[in-house]
């Protein structure tokens, strides 16, 4: 009997699970889920006669080695920090590992290791990046295939509310790991426009984003997402003039956040800030009067700082927030980013019946025998309420695709690997479709 482990029973994790108690039950496996709080994986495996919750401390070898062990894969939901424990494990024992997040460095220092075992750690397999991949060199590859060449790709994805739940002044609510979303774009940012290289610092992400429309849905802007350029040779486009891969928003999400960014109330690092029996309006003011060194209200630091028209929508976004409350901050939060993160839960959360939504669009310009074309490839995915998300669904069942190939030694590579590769993204993009996740194309 195969033994599947997964590491992790949160938000993201409910479609995995579910997807994998179904293929266990038909493939008579067994899949055991391993979290640090019981009764998370107990809620999600549901006393399935073929899996198991368990508790574990991932930072304890012990109980980590011990459940690697038993198993003939590894899906990790873990945070991105937390991965390179379990990975190491996966190396020293034999085991394939997937994972949702993106390579780091910690993972790429082993795969000497990982080649030399002859294992396969498939990284990067969920929505985005994941998905994106797939979607993206499926299109790239046909266009290849006909001799063409590409001169313009962009890629966008954006994990959204849907517009019938749509109803606070952000525009927005969490559907995945809070702490992600709070320091998107921290690292800055880096892509390739009409063969010019532009590169982005934290404050700079969030500023000016440019809006696109799909479909019937309401307008979206998008900011640049990470480091680009590191995929153009991954998707083998050194030739193209424009390659950028971005998130998207609804358009008002990314005026506020850039407020948010600029006041530093993401920083993880000023804890000295932070002091005991403190409130939000306190913890704000403070922030506010760094800008220029004397007392400073909200509405007068938009007056110089911020374009008038935004104003009054910006506002409304910090006021739902209550971050000028003078209630108490909690002595759990112990940084800026702890504080902001404490309010963006309470107050953007999904409620039991909201819908969340995903949503992808590639845009690729490309020439075939003299001839300029182009292609708009979108996903649109709509959750069904809080727990079976839209999100979920997307980075689950890739995992969870991926995970039974591996195991019916369908998908056969060995090595550190991201899903560009066909005998990947085929048969799981194939797998996708009858779940609903299916790209619509148009062309001209």
């Amino acid at each position: 009997m195969k033994t599947i482990l997964v590491f992790g029973a949160g938000k993201s994790a409910t479609v995995l699970i579910d997807y994998l108690k179904n293929t266990c039950a038909e493939k008579n496996w067994k899949l055991i889920v391993a979290d640090s709080n019981l009764q998370q994986a107990e809620a999600k495996v549901q006393q399935h006669s073929h899996a198991q919750a368990v508790e574990v401390n991932v930072t304890a070898a012990d109980e980590r080695s011990m459940l690697i062990e038993a198993a003939d894969i590894v899906v990790s939901l873990l945070p991105p920090s937390l991965h390179i424990h379990v990975a190491k494990d996966c190396v020293a024992i034999g085991r394939n590992l997937l994972t949702a997040s993106y390579v780091d460095e910690a993972i790429k220092q082993l795969e000497a290791e990982i080649n030399s075992k002859e294992i396969l750690f498939l990284c990067e397999m969920g929505l985005d990046p994941g998905i994106d991949h797939m979607s993206a060199m499926q299109l790239i590859d046909e266009i290849r295939s006909k001799g063409g060449t590409i001169s313009s790709f962009k890629s966008h994805c954006g994990g959204l509310v849907a517009p019938e739940s749509n109803d606070n002044p952000w525009h927005y609510k969490i559907s995945w790991n809070p702490r992600n979303i709070l320091m998107a774009g921290q690292a800055g940012a880096a892509y390739k426009q009409a063969n010019n290289i532009i590169r982005k610092n934290y404050n700079e992400v969030f500023e000016n984003c440019e809006q696109l429309q799909i479909d019937e849905l309401p307008l979206f802007a998008w900011y640049p997402n990470r480091d680009s350029l590191s995929y153009i040779p991954l998707y083998h486009l050194q030739e193209a003039e424009t390659f950028i891969r971005t998130t998207l928003r609804y358009a008002p999400f990314c005026n506020g956040w850039d407020v948010v960014v600029d006041l530093d109330l993401t920083n993880e690092t000023d804890a000295t800030e932070i002091t005991q029996h403190q409130t939000y309006q306190e913890w704000f003011a403070a922030k506010l009067k760094k800008i220029e060194g004397r007392e400073l209200s909200f509405r007068m630091y938009l007056e110089l700082y911020v374009a008038e028209a935004a104003h009054d929508t910006i506002l409304e976004q910090f006021a739902f927030l209550e971050l000028e409350s003078d209630e108490d901050i909690p002595s759990t939060a112990k940084s800026s980013a702890d504080i902001l993160q404490q309010r963006i839960e309470k107050k953007l959360a999904l409620q039991p019946a909201d819908k969340d939504l995903i949503v992808i669009l590639h845009e690729i310009d490309y020439t075939i025998n003299g001839k300029q074309s182009s292609i708009k490839s979108s996903l649109v995915v709509k959750g069904e309420d809080s727990l079976h998300t839209a999100m979920a669904k997307t980075v689950g069942l890739p995992l969870g695709i991926a995970a039974k190939l591996i195991l019916e030694e369908k998908i056969k590579l060995k090595g550190l690997h991201i899903p560009t590769r066909k005998e990947i993204y085929e048969p799981v993009l194939e797998e996708l479709k009858m779940h609903s996740v299916k790209f619509k194309e148009e062309r001209f």
